[in-house]
């Protein structure tokens, strides 16, 4: 079905984000028009999600050149899933960067970058053209790279160097890979390649090529290769950090995903085995930093690890039911990590240190933060009703199908340290003696808590509303198991 829809939530950030460009010093302005073009990129995304759930996957030929020449975006419930909900995500966290980032990081570009930032995201979610996914790559990573430094502090340009430096060399990786693949199958539409590498059949060469690009959706992604992401995920104000923590990572993920279920599935005993180990160790990596930290943004940075080794359990069973698990996972992560990065913002904006250690007591003056950090953490160990469990539950299920017994006990026991990690942050900091009155603390939760509960809302409704969501994801999880679904649909 051909949709014109569909290039609205990439259009819409884009030409606010080039507006905004040329008023930096109109603070309302840019805040109005940001909001408003983050609230339609969102409604139009919902409506996408029901024309595909009611009509099948939607597809725009950009120029009017059929595929596989032209430039195609697709929507499937995969991906339009996701661009929902990085939608809703985007909007809260921009509500909590009006109270938080500050006028001269405001009038420094911060909402034109930060729509960039939104428009690589949802266009990498949408493109179904490999070249064109690299492209917009390249738009959310120099978005990244300037907001990463801003504000300047020389820990932000330290860690900014490494980020770049990494996201340089697996761009560079990435076109490799791109330029590789043209030259073995001819073509670059994902739809095509699928048919070509399937009519090639996977040999030694496509493999080493598929394997090149785990490499860089890997160092996308924090899977195994994440050394960068500790502490470039830390240095950056809040609202910087929490967008990354809940979008840049599952990129790589949902690239990674696309890749090895759309083009890369013939050989699952190399690739998706060779998932399945760096997803182990990422797990077990992960939760060595987060139990062995005491410093708040470093258990939080940790925690973005351990997810995202748990993320890709799903998809090395290649069972419905796992591959069902990781999507509703995947959603639940993305805004889960937005929330405990958000409280975890307030809490330093508060106390004034991110030291676990010289907090205390904050339950009696701020209850509201505590009481949704604690559904956050109930959540991300997966406990039910709430969201963590089902994707948890189906992962898992998944991967004990696939008879890879092992892996899935490494996965339910991370569950135990993610509860660990995160309760010494709820019991040090919330628990305890009160260490500063009201009157002592270093900034206000002004502006701050809706955003936060907006998002807890919408991580309840995930959980409570399951049977509804399930739906959804069980027939996006169909549709990557049967790539001629997604076939039909791009080459007619």
């Amino acid at each position: 079905m051909m949709n014109n829809m569909l290039i609205l939530p990439v259009v819409l950030p884009l030409v606010a984000g080039m507006f905004l460009v040329l008023f930096p010093k109109k603070i309302l302005l840019q805040r109005a028009v940001s909001l408003l073009a983050l609230i339609l990129t969102g409604i139009f995304s919902v409506i996408l999600l029901k024309d595909v759930k009611e009509q099948g996957i939607q597809t725009l030929q950009l120029g009017g050149w059929e595929a596989p020449f032209g430039i195609s975006l697709v929507g499937d419930l995969f991906s339009i899933l996701l661009v929902v909900t990085t939608s809703i995500v985007a909007i809260c966290v921009l509500l909590y960067a009006f109270s938080s980032v500050g006028y001269e990081k405001e009038t420094h570009y911060f909402y034109p970058l930060y729509l960039f930032l939104i428009t690589g995201v949802l266009g990498s979610f949408l493109t179904g053209d490999l070249f064109n996914l690299y492209v917009f790559f390249e738009v959310f990573l120099i978005a990244s790279y300037a907001l990463i430094v801003l504000g300047g502090t020389r820990a932000q340009l330290r860690e900014s160097l490494k980020y770049i430096l990494i996201n340089v060399v697996s761009s560079a990786f990435f076109l490799l890979g791109v330029a590789y693949l043209y030259s073995v199958t001819g073509t670059l539409n994902l739809a095509h390649l699928s048919v070509r590498v399937a009519e090639a059949g996977q040999d030694g060469l496509l493999t080493t090529i598929s394997i090149l690009f785990l490499i860089v959706f890997g160092l996308k992604a924090g899977l195994f290769l994440f050394f960068w992401l500790p502490g470039s995920y830390s240095v950056p104000p809040t609202a910087i950090a929490a967008i990354f923590a809940a979008l840049l990572t599952k990129v790589g993920v949902y690239t990674a995903f696309r890749m090895f279920t759309l083009i890369f599935y013939h050989q699952p005993q190399i690739t998706h085995q060779l998932i399945g180990i760096l997803a182990a160790v990422t797990i077990i990596l992960g939760i060595m930093g987060a139990v062995g930290f005491w410093n708040l943004k470093k258990i939080l940075t940790y925690n973005v690890i351990i997810s995202i080794g748990f993320i890709f359990i799903g998809l090395v069973s290649f069972t419905e039911s796992g591959l069902s698990g990781s999507i509703y996972y995947l959603l639940h992560d993305i805004i889960i990590k937005a929330i405990i990065f958000l409280i975890g913002g307030v809490m330093i904006h508060l106390t004034g240190t991110s030291d676990l250690r010289s907090m205390s007591g904050l339950i009696r003056t701020h209850p509201s933060l505590g009481w949704m950090l604690f559904l956050a953490i109930f959540s991300m160990t997966g406990i039910p009703p709430l969201s963590g469990f089902i994707g948890k539950y189906f992962i898992t299920k998944g991967i004990f199908e696939a008879d890879s017994f092992l892996l899935g006990t490494i996965g339910l026991l991370s569950s135990l340290f993610i509860l660990y990690s995160m309760m010494k942050i709820f019991m040090n900091a919330f628990w305890g003696e009160t260490i500063l009155g009201e009157d002592e603390e270093k900034g206000t939760t002004k502006g701050l808590i809706l955003p936060i509960a907006l998002l807890t809302a919408v991580s309840l409704a995930l959980g409570i509303g399951a049977e509804v969501i399930y739906d959804y994801v069980a027939e996006a999880a169909q549709s990557l198991l049967d790539p001629e679904i997604y076939i039909r649909a791009v080459l007619k």
